[in-house]
């Protein structure tokens, strides 16, 4: 499989690096072809590594994730090529966190909206599953560095493309029971809600190695 990966964090870096470990080729994209990350990250990951714009992961890959800013995931995305994406999974591990000091709430947007329904507004062709986005990126593509059972939440308009993304889940490590479908795109705004939790959480434990589950 082809996948595009717009976004040369450390997100897209850690999602990348581990598609390519399953054997699939990975097209990193940035705002510019001449991202010094991009570049040093495919040459470090071999032959089925690439790199290049948003434009050229996008059209590259039959699966995309966004794991830009989510301030700037619609513009990203926008960059990619609408024609890029109709039709294919769109991947959103982004959340709409405010930037810069002194900020006293963390999300841009919450309770009525979500990043994840304003990419599914804007590009009403592509199949966005939201997925991912509430945990460390360790986790997302290796889930069994925890001792205990924890979950992921899944949540978009198409049931094929959560089934596909869940076949990817599970080639990461997830397990069936450990994937949690919320429904429709909407609830991305309950995941993407679980984000000031986690920085506290983040703040108070001192690791980014922990995650939630459900107990019934």
């Amino acid at each position: 499989m082809n996948a595009g990966i717009l976004g040369t964090g450390t997100v897209g870096r850690t999602i990348g690096s581990r598609l390519i470990e399953l054997g699939h080729r990975v097209r990193l994209g940035g705002r510019s072809a001449a991202n010094e990350r991009a570049i040093a990250w495919a040459a470090s990951e071999g032959e089925r590594a690439s790199s290049g714009t948003f434009g050229d992961a996008a059209a590259f890959g039959e699966i995309v994730f966004n794991c830009t800013e989510g301030a700037h995931s619609i513009e990203a995305l926008t960059a990619a090529g609408r024609g890029h994406l109709a039709g294919k999974v769109l991947v959103d591990v982004a959340n709409p966190l405010e930037s810069g000091p002194g900020r006293s709430a963390p999300l841009l947007f919450c309770n009525n909206d979500s990043l994840g329904e304003r990419i599914q507004a804007a590009f009403p062709e592509a199949r966005v599953v939201k997925t991912l986005n509430t945990m460390w990126c360790g986790l997302m593509v290796n889930p069994r560095l925890l001792g205990a059972p924890h979950v992921v939440y899944m949540c978009g308009n198409d049931a094929g493309a959560k089934s596909e993304v869940a076949a990817l889940l599970g080639a990461f490590g997830w397990r069936d029971e450990e994937i949690l479908d919320l429904g429709d795109i909407a609830a991305s705004r309950g995941t993407e809600m679980f984000l000031p939790l986690w920085l506290l959480l983040y703040g108070r434990l001192g690791t980014a190695s922990f995650n939630f589950t459900i107990v019934r």
